[in-house]
């Protein structure tokens, strides 16, 4: 347990910040299933929008450094291919 006034107020922070942290990664993930979810109905159209609609969420959430970018990109990239294929 910290001991020093500074490190339980940094023990406070780390807590918010995971629990923060924690909420807005949940809320990426719904997301990505609603996408997930649309491309497995076979339906393109709505697929795009669900794709659209989480494409700003994940880049948010990266920005934050909750994702990291890196991990964001490679995500949308993932998902925008498997849209893409269901118009083929």
């Amino acid at each position: 347990m910290a001991n020093s006034k500074q490190a339980r107020k940094r023990a406070r922070q780390a807590e918010e910040r995971r629990a923060l942290k924690s909420s807005q990664r949940s809320m990426v993930r719904t997301y990505v299933k609603r996408v997930i979810k649309a491309i497995n109905t076979g339906d393109h159209a709505k697929a795009m929008e669900e794709f659209k609609a989480a494409q700003p969420v994940i880049d948010r959430i990266a920005d934050k450094d909750v994702l990291s970018k890196k991990r964001a990109a490679r995500l949308k990239s993932r998902l925008n291919k498997r849209v893409k294929a269901l118009a083929a």
